[in-house]
């Protein structure tokens, strides 16, 4: 038990981190307007989440999920930033942009956990 928290935890921190610079990247370049950093960390990491749950079950390598579904893709992806980018918009009288925002995000990283999911079969299947 205590090993796989210690797994939980590194993988946390990595993702966290990465979910940060990525934002943080992303902020920069398309600006503040838009929450497109969270919207690429939670596409993203959906389809990695679907992609890995393939290989994972195909190779035999599921107890490396605790490292990477719970803890890096946890850290990674961003729930709490999207529902708090959510209600920024919604504050700004922004509703029809958050309601936008929360579909897309909502399809598209659905989509992506699929596509994942999908390419994922191909090579490791």
């Amino acid at each position: 038990m205590v090993s796989t928290l210690l797994q939980v935890a590194l993988g946390g921190a990595l993702g966290a981190s990465a979910r940060y610079l990525s934002g943080h990247a992303i902020m920069r370049f398309a600006g503040p307007g838009f929450p497109f950093g969270t919207l690429f960390v939670n596409v993203l990491g959906s389809f990695v989440m679907g992609a890995f749950a393939v290989y994972a079950a195909e190779r035999s390598a599921t107890s490396l999920a605790p490292f990477v579904m719970t803890g890096i893709l946890g850290g990674f992806t961003t729930f709490s930033a999207f529902s708090l980018d959510t209600l920024t918009l919604i504050e700004r009288g922004e509703t029809g942009l958050a309601l936008l925002y929360v579909a897309g995000s909502v399809a598209v990283s659905i989509g992506a956990l699929w596509l994942g999911l999908f390419v994922a079969r191909g090579v490791f299947a």
